[in-house]
C-alpha cells in the first residue's frame, strides 16, 4: 500500500453512515442470545446487547473479540442484518479486536421479534448476534365497547391505536374496579371474541357502577385508555330469539306470519324486550326492516309480493332490566327463516277485468285512492292489530265492492256478460 495512503478501513470510516432503508433482508426470527462461534475457538460480544430505538434514531454498535489464542483480530470480521451482509463502508475498525458498525435513520423493525443484527468470523461462522427493535410507543387505545349475556359476566373489546403495534409487540390488559371503592382487578381471558378482547367470566356486582379501561405496553413506553364507566344491568345483551316459524296466512298472497320465543336465558329475570325484523326476497341482497314489533312475539309482514320466497331474521334488545332506564343492546339476527307467500289468482288482463261502460261515472278517483293506499301498505309492514284490522277490513270492502259491481253489471264467473232485462211491457 503506498505510504501516506488510507487504507480501506480508514477511508470507509471517513464516510457518513448509511440509510437502513436498503438493506432489508428475508426475514428470520430474532432469538435472544444466539450461539457464539461455530469453531469455538474465539468468543466476541456485540454492544450494545439487544438495544430498542425510536423510528429515525442512529446506532452505534461494536463488536468485540476475546480470546487468548495467538491471532484472534476483528480483521476479516463482518457484519449481517436478517440474514443479509451489510456493506463494508458502514463498519470500520477501531483497534485490532474492534468492528464498529454505524447505522442511521433507523426504519422500523420488519418483525416483532427484533431484527437480527449478527457480528460473523472471516470463515462465515457467527460470533455474536443481537436483536434490534426499532419502532414507536403505544397509542392510546379506544372504542372500548363492553356487554353481559346472563348478568354475571362481562366481555370487552377495544381498538388499539393507530400506530400502536405495527413495528413492536404490545401487550394490552383490560383493567376494572368499583368505581367509588375497591381494588384494581386485571381480566385475563383474552381473544375471547377476537384479537382485542377480554372476558370477566365472574364475580361482578350489581347496581354498582364499573370502571373499565385498557393499557397498552411495548418495549419504548406505555398508554392507557380513556375510562368508560358502566353497570352490567345497562349493557345486557341475549342470544338471538329461537324458533322464529314464518308460515303463511291462510289464502292471503301478500301476507307471511312470524312467530318466535323469548331468549331463554333472560326468563327468569325482571325485563322488557323489544324485537325488530328484517326480511328480503330469495333473489336480494337489500333487506327491510320492521322497527315497530315493540315487544310482542309474533308479527303480521303484510303488503308482499304473490308467490315469492322470502327470508326473515329477528333479534332482540332486552331493556329495562331490574328497571334499567338504558337502551339496551340488540343481540344478534337470527337464523334465516324461509317461507313463500301464495301465487295470486286474480285475472290478468284480458281474464275478465271489468272496466267501466261509457257514459257511466267513472270509478277512477276510487281506484286511484286503493291504489295509493296499497302502495302505502307495501311499503311498511305492520305488527300491531290495529294495523291487522285496518288490512282486512279494507280487503274485505275491496272483495265486495268487487262483488257488488259486478252484480250490477251483469258479469258472469266466466265473464261474460249476462242478458240486460229492460222493464217489462
Amino acid at each position: 500500500m503506498p505510504a501516506g495512503r488510507p487504507g480501506p478501513a480508514a477511508q470507509s470510516a471517513r464516510r457518513p453512515p448509511r440509510p437502513l432503508s436498503s438493506l432489508w433482508s428475508p426475514l428470520l426470527l430474532c432469538v435472544l442470545g444466539v450461539p457464539r462461534g461455530g469453531s469455538g475457538a474465539h468468543t466476541a460480544v456485540i454492544s450494545p446487547q439487544d438495544p430498542t430505538l425510536l423510528i429515525g434514531s442512529s446506532l452505534q454498535a461494536t463488536c468485540s473479540i476475546h480470546g487468548d489464542t495467538p491471532g484472534a483480530t476483528a480483521e476479516g470480521l463482518y457484519w449481517t442484518l436478517n440474514g443479509r451482509r451489510l456493506p463494508s463502508e458502514l463498519s470500520h475498525l477501531l483497534n485490532t479486536s474492534t468492528l464498529a458498525l454505524a447505522l442511521a435513520n433507523l426504519n422500523g423493525s420488519r418483525q416483532q421479534s427484533g431484527d437480527n443484527l449478527v457480528c460473523h468470523a472471516q470463515d462465515g461462522s457467527i460470533l455474536a448476534g443481537s436483536c434490534l427493535y426499532v419502532g414507536l410507543p403505544p397509542e392510546k387505545p379506544f372504542n372500548i365497547s363492553c356487554w353481559s349475556r346472563n348478568m354475571k359476566d362481562l366481555t370487552c373489546r377495544w381498538t388499539p391505536g393507530t400506530r400502536g403495534e405495527t413495528f413492536l409487540h404490545t401487550n394490552y390488559s383490560l383493567k376494572y374496579k368499583l368505581r367509588w371503592y375497591g381494588q384494581d382487578n386485571t381480566c385475563e381471558e383474552y381473544h375471547t371474541v377476537g384479537p382485542h378482547s377480554c372476558h370477566i367470566p365472574k364475580d361482578l356486582a350489581l347496581f354498582t357502577p364499573y370502571e373499565i379501561w385498557v393499557e397498552a405496553t411495548n418495549r419504548l413506553g406505555s398508554a392507557r385508555s380513556d375510562v368508560l364507566t358502566l353497570d352490567v344491568l345497562d349493557v345486557v345483551t341475549t342470544d338471538p330469539p329461537p324458533d322464529v316459524h314464518v308460515s303463511r296466512v291462510g289464502g292471503l298472497e301478500d301476507q307471511l306470519s312470524v312467530r318466535w320465543v323469548s331468549p331463554p336465558a333472560l326468563k327468569d329475570f325482571l325485563f322488557q324486550a323489544k324485537y325488530q325484523i328484517r326480511y328480503r326476497v330469495e333473489d336480494s341482497v337489500d333487506w327491510k326492516v320492521v322497527d315497530d314489533v315493540s315487544n310482542q312475539t309474533s308479527c303480521r309482514l303484510a303488503g308482499l309480493k304473490p308467490g315469492t320466497v322470502y327470508f326473515v331474521q329477528v333479534r332482540c334488545n332486552p331493556f329495562g332490566i331490574y328497571g334499567s332506564k338504558k337502551a339496551g343492546i340488540w343481540s344478534e339476527w337470527s337464523h334465516p327463516t324461509a317461507a313463500s307467500t301464495p301465487r295470486s289468482e286474480r285475472p290478468g288482463p284480458g281474464g275478465g277485468v271489468c272496466e267501466p261502460r261509457g257514459g257511466e261515472p267513472s270509478s277512477g278517483p276510487v281506484r286511484r285512492e286503493l291504489k295509493q293506499f296499497l302502495g302505502w301498505l307495501k311499503k311498511h309492514a305492520y305488527c300491531s292489530n290495529l294495523s291487522f284490522r285496518l288490512y282486512d277490513q279494507w280487503r274485505a270492502w275491496m272483495q265486495k265492492s268487487h262483488k257488488t259491481r259486478n252484480q250490477d253489471e251483469g258479469i258472469l264467473p266466466s265473464g261474460r256478460r249476462g242478458t240486460a232485462r229492460g222493464p217489462a211491457g
